[in-house]
């Protein structure tokens, strides 16, 4: 029988999928913001380029380092809770082997059968740990994420997302590079939504302008208080 290909399922479970979600999104968000807040005040081009190039390299290191600190002490703390079950197991592996039967009657399985099932995994120990990881935990102890990969995502996601709106700055020409700047944050706003309603299966468009609405509020409200303070 052909396999469908929509029951393909990725591998999102590393961490770097939401990481490097987030770490776009904020960097386009924040630095755009950033950079309109600067340009509302009119201090010049050249403070509004070391404003936002500051504000790239701080927000990036900024993320890697929440990223790998929170996702490092994750990943300890399920690992302690996973050995707790391994000693569980091989320490009292009749208590464990009712208490998963326990569960799966739970779940509707018939008792025969989740006694069966129950017994058959026991029977290996890895199995075992897996199983009950998953059913008291949620985890598989095979997939709890690596920090550091989680971190660089961040760190180059969030990097990408902030150069957009800052790349006219760097650059002479005729026209207003605030314009060019929100043209910038616009179509990668929109770009980064469809990614994610493409990944999610849950509307392009919807997620483009849902991107797009709050990267445009945010610039909006910085650019009005800093036009406000400036003058």
């Amino acid at each position: 029988m052909t396999k469908n290909k929509d029951e393909h399922h990725r591998q999102v479970a590393d961490g770097w999928f939401r990481a490097s979600i987030f770490g776009v999104s904020d960097g386009l968000v924040t630095n755009t913001s950033f950079i309109l807040g600067f340009a509302g005040a009119s201090p010049g081009h050249n403070v509004v380029r070391i404003a936002g190039l500051a504000a790239l390299i701080a927000g990036s290191f900024s993320m890697a380092c929440g990223e790998l600190l929170s996702m490092r002490a994750q990943k300890e703390l399920l690992d302690y809770e996973i050995e707790v079950e391994r000693r569980a197991i091989e320490a009292d592996p009749e208590g464990e082997r009712a208490e998963l039967s326990a569960v799966f009657q739970s779940r509707g399985i018939a008792e025969e059968l989740a006694e069966r099932l129950a017994t058959d995994l026991m029977a290996n120990p890895e199995l075992a740990l897996r199983t009950h990881a998953r059913e008291e935990l949620g985890v598989d102890p095979s997939a709890t994420g690596s920090p550091w990969m989680a971190a660089l995502s961040s760190l180059l996601m969030f990097a990408l997302g902030a150069l957009l709106p800052l790349l006219p700055w760097y650059f002479d020409a005729s026209v207003n590079p605030v314009w060019v700047s929100v043209a910038l944050a616009a179509a990668g706003s929109a770009a980064v939504g469809g990614v994610i309603g493409w990944f999610t299966r849950r509307g392009i468009v919807r997620w483009a302008l849902t991107q797009l609405l709050i990267t445009g509020v945010a610039a909006a409200v910085t650019f009005g208080v800093g036009h406000y303070f400036g003058h």
